[in-house]
């Protein structure tokens, strides 16, 4: 027990992978170059991993702990990220380094942390007591931990890594207590609430109430930070991507006739209308003329504004352009506008926002953050359109109103780019 608690710990493995991945690699060369380690190119790129390896680690811990994440798909791209940021340091500030001795340590960190996560789960299940009463029957449910009901208060502290109670139950005082001797013994006790958002990804829609969003306003200084740098990383992707532009638009007009680009009128940031610029996946279709009823038009639009499985609308280019989301690049003229940012709720057609606002509670609360053109919903739900999976799409979208933070938006964008490979969600 005590060897795996060392095993886990943060120094073994931070210090394990410093000494693997940058004092190694320099002994290795110190056999064919006996002054390696007096120069200071060499010691320029000892300090310049270990910083890597540092604020790679601090980052892997930092977005772990987000629900719907696998720690292990998140090593090469993080430290990917650290070593990008190291070179670049180096080079702006013309330090000398070694490139084989930096990029042996990228390797070799990279086998040092999938080595530690695999032999971590063999050692260590993460396993949560539930105090009986409340709200807590559902949460055996839930998968990814071990559960451990508990029937009385003699069980040790330390079989499991946690303690689940729902605290607004009238709880007897002898549960009370333990719950309260558990804290002080340093085990961490979680509102039942508050772990079912956790292991989930989304937020329990019951009230529009501070105790169930947090705060109603996300973080303004992240907001207008992000907005800045949504606006510049657009302008600078739309000239990047002029050429993907000319050519997705030529074969969209080789393949069926009608515009290049589609636009519909979407709800927006604070509840505004705008119109939404995406290339076209689907045949031209001319709107409903009059002859139709009032009620039957709502409906119609209301039918041409989904999508459904096997669209038979859709045309062939439209198919790959949906499949790798290609269709979604011309809204980068959107976040250039201020009408969108890179990450998101989804914005919905103008009059399916309408008719979920009247059929949802709260639902209108999604438009206090400005749309994207990805989200935390997207990423875990795909495509929906119909009101009970928008009810449930709502729980996504709040969930991430409520922890809205670089460290989510960063999350979604990793898991973004392996959406776009496998092909999630499209339509």
């Amino acid at each position: 027990m005590r060897s795996s608690k060392l095993f886990l710990s943060f120094r073994f493995q931070l210090f394990g992978a410093i000494l693997i991945a940058s004092v190694f690699p320099a002994f290795i060369r110190q056999i064919f170059d006996n002054d390696i380690f007096s120069s200071q190119t060499q010691i320029n790129t000892l300090i310049g991993t270990a910083a890597a390896i540092l604020f790679g680690y601090l980052l892997h811990r930092r977005i772990a702990v987000i629900p719907g994440v696998k720690a292990d798909f998140y090593i090469i791209p993080i430290y990917a990220i650290s070593f990008y940021i190291l070179v670049l340091v180096l080079f702006l500030a013309r330090i000398d380094y070694t490139r084989v001795t930096l990029i042996a340590g990228f390797f070799a960190v990279i086998v040092w942390f999938h080595g530690i996560a695999a032999l971590s789960r063999r050692i260590r299940e993460y396993s949560l007591a539930i105090v009986p009463g409340g709200d807590v029957e559902t949460l055996q449910e839930l998968s990814g931990v071990r559960w451990v009901m508990l029937s009385d208060t003699t069980m040790p502290h330390r079989t499991w890594n946690g303690l689940v109670a729902d605290l607004r139950a009238d709880l007897s005082p002898h549960w009370v207590r333990f719950i309260s001797e558990t804290a002080l013994a340093g085990t961490p006790v979680f509102h039942v609430k508050e772990i079912r958002e956790s292991l989930t990804g989304m937020v329990e829609i019951e009230h529009l109430s501070e105790n169930t969003l947090g705060s109603l306003n996300p973080n303004e200084a992240y907001r207008e930070l992000k907005h800045t740098l949504d606006w510049l990383s657009a302008l600078i992707a739309l000239i990047a991507l002029l050429p993907v532009f000319a050519v997705i638009s030529l074969l969209i007009k080789m393949d069926s006739p009608g515009p290049v680009l589609f636009r519909q009128e979407r709800r927006g940031y604070r509840g505004r209308a705008f119109k939404v610029f995406k290339f076209r996946t689907m045949i031209a279709m001319q709107p409903a003329t009059g002859g139709v009823a009032k009620s039957d038009g709502l409906e119609l639009a209301r039918d041409q504004a989904r999508t459904k499985d096997q669209d038979m609308r859709i045309t062939r280019v439209g198919r790959i352009l949906r499949r790798t989301r290609l269709d979604e690049l011309p809204q980068v003229i959107n976040i250039l506008r201020g009408e969108m940012s890179w990450i998101g709720p989804r914005p919905e057609a103008l009059v399916l926002s309408k008719w979920y606002e009247s059929e949802l509670p709260f639902y209108s609360y999604r438009h206090i953050v400005f749309p994207g053109i990805t989200g935390w919903a997207q990423i875990n739900q795909g495509h929906v359109s119909s009101v009970e999976d928008v009810n449930e799409k709502l729980h996504y979208d709040f969930y991430y109103i409520k922890n809205f933070s670089f460290w989510l938006d960063l999350i979604i964008i990793m898991r973004t780019a392996k959406i776009v490979i496998t092909g999630f969600g499209s339509r």
